[in-house]
């Protein structure tokens, strides 16, 4: 018996399918029994206590929202993907599986605070994701329940190296459920407008040409709409200076954190969710009882610490007295600044952040290793690169302008000083 080849969905199926109401999709529609379990299994509950979208909540205030509900909204863009008819023949029944639990785990592996933990503790969510799954979890655990290398299979997904390019695809390109998920929900959830797209009509135009995902001509507008949505977002709002800020902030108390646990400091407050990370030895069990409840009750903890840098950055963030932030114009103005933070008692390097933000919206053959090209279909039959067919993405490449966004970040305490820069 070969399972692969033999197993079909119809088995798996829910005596009473499940319906979750949902702000973006309407309904999330839950059919099967390893999906079920899955989406109640300890890692994915502990998403519901990470935000999605770390310090934008900061600037607007209604993005509260977790990584649990994006999974589920990117689980569900899998679903209506394979209800397509191009896909719904293209795929087997052990395919569609597969990648329908690798949209709703694949963020699973994200850290609290996310990307400003990762920079600081040196850890990539997605590896993290692939430990879940393939280590001892209780995903694991329900994966193999079903078949025992249905997680080799569902992480190879994730890692980009499944056999089916169709199915990373659909899970992680420039044109995925993941990002058509994130901008509908980000939009919707900061009361902003600017990644509103039509999704319906990008997925009624999907075809399969030569083992990949492919778009008719007819929906190239559609596909402008969005990738423009994608950039006005990440302009309006991911990378707005105040969110920037609280994720600087963030980074300096959890470099304070490591930089004081290796010199040997002794904390009054017992580290213990956070030494495993610090000493580089951490099981999955160890990453999966951090979440941000954790580390906020450590930074409520660490406003009482003999140590004033730890103390202060934790009390600024906590009180929302973020770094304040104006344009770098050279790295000799940044000395400057840090000087001037130095002699007003700030240590610099933890009281003075630069970033250079850059947002590329959309990317060609060649400029990336893992993000494959979005492909047009003619009414001839032939394949064409995206560019060729949108004037607009095609203005965006040959413009070599891509905007950029320079920023120092500093007490707010020292901005007299600076107003010489």
């Amino acid at each position: 018996m070969n399972f692969k080849e033999d197993f079909r969905l119809k088995s798996i199926e829910l005596n009473e399918k499940r319906v979750i109401r949902d702000a973006i999709h309407d309904y999330i529609h839950v059919d099967h029994l390893i999906i079920w379990r899955l989406i109640n299994s300890k890692e994915m509950q502990r998403l519901r206590r990470i935000k999605q979208l770390g310090g934008t909540y900061q600037v607007f205030q209604s993005a509260e929202h977790s990584r649990f509900v994006h999974s589920l909204g990117v689980y569900q863009v899998v679903r209506r993907m394979l209800e397509t008819e191009c896909l719904t023949n293209a795929l087997s029944d052990y395919d569609k599986l597969c990648v329908m639990c690798a949209g709703l785990l694949h963020d699973i592996g994200h850290g609290p605070f996310s990307h400003s933990f990762e920079g600081v503790f040196e850890e990539n969510h997605e590896d993290m994701t692939v430990r879940m799954i393939l280590e001892e979890s209780e995903v694991h655990d329900i994966l193999v329940s079903l078949y025992t290398q249905l997680p080799q299979d569902v992480a190879s997904i994730i890692q980009h190296t499944h056999p089916n390019r169709i199915l990373i695809q659909m899970v992680s390109s420039q044109l995925d459920a993941d990002r058509m998920d994130y901008l509908l929900r980000d939009s919707y959830m900061s009361g902003t407008t600017y990644g509103h797209f039509d999704m319906s009509r990008i997925l009624r135009t999907m075809r399969i040409r030569d083992g990949k995902i492919v778009y008719k001509e007819s929906g190239v507008q559609a596909i402008e709409n969005y990738i423009l949505a994608r950039y006005h977002m990440y302009w309006q709002v991911y990378y707005h200076p105040t969110a920037r800020s609280y994720e600087h902030l963030l980074q300096s108390i959890f470099q304070r954190v490591k930089d004081l646990y290796y010199d040997g400091y002794v904390f009054q407050t017992h580290l213990h969710y956070l030494i495993p990370m610090l000493e580089h030895r951490f099981q999955v069990s160890d990453f999966v009882d951090l979440d941000e409840a954790v580390i906020l009750y450590y930074f409520k903890e660490f406003t009482r610490e003999k140590d004033f840098i730890l103390s202060d950055l934790s009390s600024r963030f906590l009180n929302r007295h973020l770094f304040k932030y104006q344009q770098l114009k050279s790295q000799k103005d940044l000395m400057a600044i840090k000087a001037i933070a130095q002699a007003k008692g700030y240590h610099p390097d933890y009281y003075i952040v630069s970033d250079n933000q850059k947002q590329i919206p959309y990317l060609h053959y060649g400029e990336s290793g893992e993000l494959s090209e979005i492909e047009i279909l003619d009414s001839e039959g032939c394949l064409s690169p995206l560019p060729m067919k949108s004037e607009i993405v095609s203005a965006i490449l040959n413009s070599k302008r891509f905007k950029s966004d320079q920023k120092v970040f500093f007490p707010k305490e020292i901005k007299d000083e600076l107003s010489i820069f």
